[in-house]
């Protein structure tokens, strides 16, 4: 035993000696807040007027539910409902007395009470990539992502003090079958992790498996929890409807009292009228009636109002990230939120860039200032974005793990002191003179700034005689140094055994199985 732990860590000094880039060590974990003032894009005057022509929307036109069951359970709380069409119109004193019912904050419990986080109010919390189809890298160029990608996704997202939640869809694991994928990912996210645990709701059996290896990791029937441990994002089949299989996941997540986020995705000129303004009328529409619809099921199941309105690019047809109307559509979506007293989801990395270049760097910006100064609770594809979602980048990835490290240092905010003010180090040096050794310098010169692990501040000739290596190129260097290191978070072993006969049994049985009934 000893010697295997000496050998353990000769190895981590031999890997430490080899490191070519900085690492995360620098990076403080814990809770993000953001104490500024809201940005806000609107009047209050103008929410109103939104939510106003919500409600006639609700009211009026309706939201269809392709569900029997939901269709009965809206039914038997006043709803008007056209089973024939599946569209429900709901009074809005039904809709806002089962919003009211939603928490404003609540906490969410990890694996390790470490990465317990609270959610709502000024509280910033990130997520990485979702829905993703394709990985890429400097190496092998885009491919279809497999189970081999999915779980280093999870490492460098367990490594990073600035992620918070690990599982959902990183990226699809095209070598393994539809059928038990969900099984999978849930094993990666709750062994090589052991933060916030999402995964997909996508329909009962999901997610019913999902709470299973839930109650597993916590040892006890995660419903009868007075906090949640688990969660997932639904996405309304916009324009006003939601599909089966977003209803199956929402019954069974809401009845359990886990996370729902719930989220339109609109794109306007698309799936709802080209002018921003509708795009968020039919949004707040959309979200009210699904945070209403998991009230029903349980009163007081945590939710987000979520957010994910961009605009539709008129000169192809393809949807547009990272733009100034994605930018209002973000801000206005938080606004609301505040306006019914609930968490708020919005994104962090979007755009439509092909490659890690300077249009995928200042249309992410685009997307990630306004999440961040609109006070957004749960930052989404928070890291990793390419092709408008399509792709996740390897470097992305380490590009915008710098970005949120840089956020969370800047709204820590700076101190105002006697000892900051520094009156007297700026009596002792004179003029012409530097203050490189003064004890002030001296006792702060490692910690004072933000110290960077990506950028490059040499000068000319020191980049050259490093190899003149462009941001990804550095990034490349430095996911492979972290997945080098990596080592995973400690689990019971009986718990892991548990969770590998589990899955191994529901792969057995799901072979070939329908999933999203």
């Amino acid at each position: 035993m000893t010697t295997a732990t000496t050998s353990s860590a000769d190895r981590r000094a031999a890997r430490r000696q080899r490191r070519v880039v900085p690492t995360l060590g620098h990076i403080p974990s814990g809770p993000i807040q953001n104490h500024w003032r809201p940005l806000e894009v609107i009047t209050p005057e103008q929410v109103e007027e939104i939510h106003e022509a919500s409600m006639h929307i609700l009211e009026n036109i309706g939201i269809v539910f392709m569900d029997a069951e939901s269709l009965d359970i809206w039914e038997k709380a006043g709803a008007r409902v056209d089973h024939k069409s599946q569209n429900v119109k709901f009074d809005r004193g039904l809709i806002m007395e089962l919003v009211a019912k939603a928490p404003a904050q609540f906490n969410w419990r990890a694996r390790n009470p470490e990465h317990d986080r609270r959610i709502g109010g000024n509280t910033i919390t990130f997520c990485s990539n979702g829905g993703v189809i394709f990985a890429q890298d400097l190496d092998k160029g885009r491919r279809p992502g497999t189970l081999e990608d999915y779980y280093n996704f999870l490492k460098l997202t367990q490594i990073c003090p600035v992620l918070h939640f690990t599982g959902d869809q990183l990226v699809v694991p095209h070598d393994v079958p539809v059928s038990f994928r969900h099984l999978r990912r849930s094993y990666g996210a709750l062994t090589l992790s052991d933060k916030l645990y999402m995964e997909a709701p996508h329909g009962r059996i999901i997610s019913s498996d999902a709470i299973e290896m839930a109650n597993i990791v916590f040892g006890t029937d995660i419903s009868k929890l007075d906090e949640p441990v688990l969660g997932g994002i639904v996405n309304s089949s916009s324009p006003l409807r939601y599909d089966d299989r977003m209803l199956g996941g929402m019954i069974t997540y809401g009845r359990a009292g886990q996370v729902l986020i719930i989220t339109p995705f609109v794109l306007a000129g698309a799936m709802s009228p080209i002018s921003i303004a509708s795009a968020i009328t039919q949004q707040n529409a959309e979200a009210l009636a699904g945070i209403a619809f998991v009230q029903l099921l349980r009163a007081g199941s945590p939710v987000f109002y979520g957010g994910f309105t961009s605009n539709i690019d008129m000169k192809t047809g393809g949807p547009a990230f990272g733009t100034p109307e994605g930018a209002w559509a973000m801000s206005i979506g938080a606004q609301l939120a505040r306006r019914y007293h609930l968490p708020y989801r919005g994104s962090g990395s979007l755009n439509t860039a092909k490659t890690p270049d300077a249009q995928a760097a200042y249309e992410t910006m685009w997307t990630i200032w306004p999440a961040i100064m609109s006070h957004t609770n749960f930052v989404m594809h928070a890291v990793g974005w390419l092709e408008g979602g399509l792709t996740v980048s390897y470097e992305k990835i380490i590009i915008d793990m710098e970005n949120l490290a840089m956020f969370q240092h800047f709204l820590a905010g700076m101190e105002i002191s006697k000892d900051t003010l520094a009156l007297d180090m700026i009596a002792a040096v004179p003029p012409g003179g530097h203050h490189f050794g003064t004890p002030h310098t001296q006792e702060r010169y490692s910690t004072e700034f933000y110290s960077s692990m990506l950028a490059v501040r040499h000068n000319l000739e020191v980049w050259q005689q490093n190899g003149a290596l462009d941001t990804a190129q550095r990034a490349n260097k430095l996911w492979k140094q972290l997945l080098e290191e990596f080592e995973a978070p400690p689990i019971d072993p009986a718990i892991q055994q548990a969770l590998l006969e589990f899955v191994e049994r529901r792969e057995r049985e799901l072979m070939g199985v329908e999933l999203y009934s």
